[in-house]
């Protein structure tokens, strides 16, 4: 079952996108701008991709689930850390988005050891969050090929949304686990049916 789900179509891509990786880094490390950022947009269009051929083709798996997120935090989080070794991304911003991540990983892995929570869909903000990451890492290196002044102005203006989105949406992401445990508390603490007779 789990091999098969492997070997789905859309979380092929998904692998396939965690293989451009490597590849992009070299080519950041190597200076050559315009071939990182040709790399980086096909691995965000696979990303559209295999969401829509899970949809399309109705092969959406619980691996898929796990792998999808896994892949964009990787792919982003290694652009952030390569590009503020290169100086291209000050260094706030990267510990900003590692910190958040780091944070929500290790709050989930205690969430679901001491109360079985597995569900951790991202909000609205969490979204809105990888859209501005996105965007910061394209204008970032479109800035390296083209310093036209509007492009330098997106590329300022995305890493400042990274900036606020990544506190947003973890401040969010609080307020959701304080609820979920909340409600958790609520079930085991409400009487049951035959408490009362």
């Amino acid at each position: 079952m789990k091999l098969s789900q492997l070997l789905s179509a859309p979380n092929q891509l998904t692998l396939l996108r965690m293989m451009f990786l490597p590849f992009i880094v070299i080519k950041l490390v190597e200076g050559h701008y315009t071939s990182a950022l040709i790399l980086f947009v096909l691995a965000g269009m696979s990303d559209g991709l295999d969401g829509l051929l899970a949809r399309v083709l109705k092969q959406q798996t619980v691996l898929g689930q796990y792998l999808d997120p896994i892949a964009d935090k990787l792919l982003l989080s290694t652009m952030f850390l390569v590009l503020s070794i290169l100086h291209q991304i000050p260094w706030k911003f990267t510990v900003l988005v590692f910190s958040r991540d780091i944070s929500i990983l290790a709050a989930s892995a205690v969430l679901y050891a001491i109360a079985g929570l597995r569900d951790f869909r991202p909000s609205i903000f969490g979204k809105a969050n990888t859209f501005a990451q996105v965007a910061a890492v394209f204008f970032v290196l479109l800035f390296e090929i083209d310093h036209a002044r509007w492009v330098g102005i997106a590329r300022l203006t995305f890493l400042r949304a990274t900036f606020a989105f990544t506190i947003i949406s973890a401040m969010h992401y609080v307020l959701l686990v304080e609820q979920r445990l909340r409600a958790i508390h609520h079930v085991a603490n409400a009487p049951t049916a035959s408490s009362g007779v």
